[in-house]
């Protein structure tokens, strides 16, 4: 989060429960497969296991959530009875204070306290989603590396984006830094160096590059910078805000809240909207890093 903070939106202004289910129904209606519910933080939403039941009740092949795991202890059983198959955590750091530098807040052993319950309660595989970054946190790869062998999660490292809230040093100037960008072949080489030869896993999904190594640990790379997958991206995110972006880089999007409540939409009416919104994700072109600016403690990942 931003160390100025962030302005709070009416309840008024987000997407009921209700609502976003219609849009979940209109996406599965154009061919969509695999929820994630995501942020922000959604384990700070209230009845949050109310949206889980609904999401699963449209019977999609996958429903994870991505979460910082502060909460998580208390909401894995009841996250698992409402449906949800799978977390992911995001943890860029596996030391207290650097967690506390890096996050500005407190609860670190929360989060451990929260993989353990996730795994207690099946929602397995637990992920880890860890963004690498030059002098905070890169001379830490090993670490994750191990702390996968050892607590069978997969961890995958990703590339540092154009994104504002972690510090002056990043983004909050409004300027991309490339001095704290480290490659996803770089981090790969040095975990290869450690551990021996990575065995590439070709039975995935989604976008990250998994390897598995001689200890059977799995690790993934996200690299969008170096790598670029707006090709093979063919994912929507819907934010609170009834917002639909067809990219974290999408500043405009398309307004379903205004298509629910003042137009009335229905499933049908969000199913053409999507439609057009994944037909404009075709010839989607992100620009350069330097004109790039998301806020993903909005967006989520």
């Amino acid at each position: 989060m931003p160390e100025t903070g962030v302005a709070l939106v009416r309840p008024a202004d987000l997407l009921t429960y209700e609502e976003i289910e219609t849009v979940a129904r209109a996406a599965r209606a154009v061919g969509v497969r695999r929820f994630r519910v995501t942020g922000g933080e959604p384990l700070v939403r209230r009845g949050i296991e109310a949206l889980v039941a609904k999401l699963a009740g449209l019977g999609p092949e996958d429903l994870a959530l991505t979460t910082n795991g502060l909460h998580l202890a208390e909401a894995a059983a009841g996250l698992q009875g409402a449906g949800l198959r799978r977390v992911t955590i995001s943890l860029d750091t596996l030391r207290r204070e650097r967690f506390e530098r890096i996050t500005r807040r407190t609860g670190f052993e929360r989060i451990f306290a929260g993989l353990e319950a996730a795994r207690r309660a099946g929602l397995e595989p637990v992920k880890l989603n860890t963004v690498v970054i030059r002098g905070v946190n890169d001379d830490e790869v090993t670490d994750f590396v191990r702390f996968a062998e050892r607590e069978r999660v997969e961890v995958r490292f990703i590339e540092l984006m154009p994104t504002s809230g972690l510090g002056p040093g990043c983004k909050e100037l409004g300027h991309w830094r490339p001095a704290l960008f480290v490659r996803g072949e770089e981090v790969r080489e040095r975990i290869a160096a450690e551990f021996g030869p990575l065995e590439p896993v070709v039975d995935t999904d989604g976008v990250a590059r998994v390897y598995r190594l001689a200890s059977g640990a799995r690790v993934g790379f996200i690299m969008p910078i170096s790598q670029p997958f707006c090709r093979g991206c063919e994912r929507l995110r819907l934010g609170p805000d009834g917002r639909l972006k067809i990219c974290l880089f999408d500043t405009e999007g398309i307004d379903l809240r205004k298509a629910l409540r003042d137009g009335g939409a229905g499933t049908d009416g969000i199913a053409a909207l999507l439609r057009t919104a994944l037909r404009e994700k075709e010839g989607w072109e992100r620009g350069s890093l330097a004109t790039l600016s998301s806020e993903m403690f909005k967006t989520g990942g």
